[in-house]
């Protein structure tokens, strides 16, 4: 018959103890200085060394070189108090659990007041220390605010709301935590080492996950598979179905199946979770465990290793690629979904009909119209197109550019030019018209925009740039901006026109650019401005044939 892990290994000096380096440090500092209190509070989880760490104080305390930090271990008090000893008559260990009442508290006074049989001080450690009554804590108040030199009290608690305030204000508090996970998975390939026990990739993040960071309660799992192992150590297989963890395959399989949006791989999941006798609720558990390490590998893909402790490589590897198939919406759509459906599954009677139902949510986000649902089914799109994020949008505008092959493909946006601000006020729009720009684009045939240059004999050169018009499409409207021409070559444009005489009406295609446009400096005098505005109120309806003509400059 062999004894269990956790008392096998239980440590014996405070370098030994894992995880509570903010406890074992200062109590380590108060024996160098010998300025060790008469009574103290050791609260925290269960598991994480309380009654330990009050049992190596006892045996630094009456060490044969102590008051020290670190036993000898040599001396009749150190092998007494040792993890295999006998036990000390002058370290006496109570539960109050059973021994919490105010009988048991006046016997324990009594006791206190006679001196060591053999060491240097009597040191009481009471564990439970939440359990004694009332009137317990108030029969033991006086011995514990004045007690005799020789006498040290160690009380030990989960709870250290229900320590009587009295008592608790006359101790020193010292708060225990919960192991994080990387030191005590270290702690346990140490003791698997020393054990001599092979254990596959992954075994141990599930002892340490069912632990919940208790060192007692992982080593207590870790006992169990170790006697369950055969010659070939403890394998993966039999840590799921003695922890009764859904398998890694399966919830890879759920998860690709998501991503793909194939509904049958994942209700037939589903089905093999409940004809194999699996907990509804802990399957949930465990998706939404594998949901978060999506999540996380998603937000920090190159520094997921150090952030998920003891988890394998080719795992990692894996979480990245299906992270990806996936997206950070969906991601967080369905991590939120499975929340609340392990929520809603407490106390429910058909656990099995809230795991199907939670898994249609994730398959049909068209479903959900909120925030969630909407970002989710867009950031599906932009993954289906492969487009980048941003990557349609206009700078400076809202609209989205698309190719002719569906993706979305910036479009550069010409730089407006720099025009001098006009003097005169911009005139208002009427009805059924809309305000056009201060300066006219020439018309050139049926299209709108910036027409293209015309040689003398009515064609367009080799070099002009056709597009839009070539492809009956419409350019960006940009202000049309040309040096003056010279009169000479505007007849030549205008074929077959005779010039046509004082104060005759002049046809606009006969203008220049002059007669068109503001002059540089931005000053037009009465005619052009009311020439102007015939014109743009004009725009899009029919032209008459002739203008008057402004007046000369």
């Amino acid at each position: 018959m062999t004894t269990a892990l956790y008392r096998r290994y239980r440590p014996e000096t405070f370098e030994d103890v894992i995880g509570q380096e903010h406890v074992t440090e200062p109590l380590m500092t108060a024996l160098r200085k010998n300025r060790v209190n008469h009574a103290y509070l050791f609260s925290g989880p269960r598991g994480c060394g309380k009654t330990t760490s009050a049992r190596i104080l006892a045996r630094c305390l009456n060490c044969a070189e102590g008051p020290t930090a670190t036993p000898c271990g040599h001396c009749e008090s150190c092998r007494d108090l040792a993890r295999d000893g006998a036990g000390s008559l002058d370290v006496i260990e109570m539960d109050a659990a059973s021994h919490g009442g105010v009988d048991h508290a006046r016997d324990l006074r009594e006791r206190a007041t006679f001196a060591p049989v053999r060491d240097r001080y009597k040191i009481f450690i009471i564990d439970e220390a939440h359990m004694v009554t009332r009137e317990g804590f108030n029969a033991l108040l006086k011995i514990v605010e004045e007690p005799p030199e020789h006498v040290k009290f160690i009380f030990a608690t989960t709870e250290p709301s229900k320590v009587l305030t009295t008592i608790r204000s006359r101790t020193h508090h010292y708060p225990f935590r919960l192991v994080p996970p990387e030191p005590l998975m270290t702690y346990l390939e140490q003791l698997c080492r020393e054990e001599g026990v092979a254990t596959e990739p992954g075994v141990l993040s599930l002892v340490v996950r069912a632990g919940g960071g208790s060192v007692r309660d992982s080593l207590s799992v870790l006992d169990q598979l170790m006697a369950g192992s055969d010659e070939n150590g403890i394998t993966y297989d039999l840590a799921v179905a003695l922890l009764g963890y859904t398998h890694a395959a399966l919830l890879d399989d759920v998860v690709d199946a998501f991503a793909a949006g194939d509904a049958a791989t994942v209700f037939s999941s589903v089905d093999r979770v409940i004809q194999t006798g699996q907990d509804p609720r802990r399957f949930v558990e465990d998706l939404l465990e594998r949901f978060r390490d999506l999540v996380v590998v998603n937000a920090v893909p190159d520094s997921a290793d150090n952030i998920l402790h003891g988890m394998p490589t080719d795992q990692i590897n894996r979480l990245r690629n299906q992270s990806t198939q996936l997206g950070a919406a969906e991601l967080s759509r369905s991590a939120d979904i499975i929340n609340e459906a392990l929520n809603e599954m407490t106390g429910a009677t058909s656990p099995q009909l809230h795991l199907e139902l939670l898994c249609a949510r994730i398959l049909l986000p068209a479903a959900d119209h909120t925030t969630r649902g909407i970002t989710s089914r867009v950031d599906r799109l932009e993954r289906r197109l492969s487009i980048p994020r941003g990557a349609g949008i206009r700078q400076g505008t809202g609209d989205t550019a698309t190719s002719s092959a569906g993706t979305a493909a910036p479009e550069p946006v010409a730089p407006e030019p720099a025009t001098p601000e006009p003097t005169a006020p911009a005139p208002q729009a009427t009805a059924g018209h809309e305000t056009s720009p201060v300066v006219e684009q020439p018309r050139g045939g049926e299209q709108d925009g910036p027409s293209l240059p015309v040689a003398p004999d009515g064609s367009t050169p080799a070099g002009a740039d056709a597009n839009g018009s070539a492809e009956g499409r419409p350019t960006e409207q940009t202000p049309d901006v040309r040096e003056p021409t010279d009169p000479q070559d505007e007849s030549e444009e205008t074929e077959g026109s005779a010039h046509p005489a004082a104060g005759e009406p002049v046809p606009e295609q006969a203008r220049g650019p002059q007669a068109q446009h503001p002059p540089a400096d931005g000053t037009v005098d009465d005619s052009q401005q009311s020439s102007l505005a015939g014109s743009r109120m004009q725009e899009g309806t029919s032209r008459p044939a002739q203008q008057p003509a402004p007046a000369a400059q």
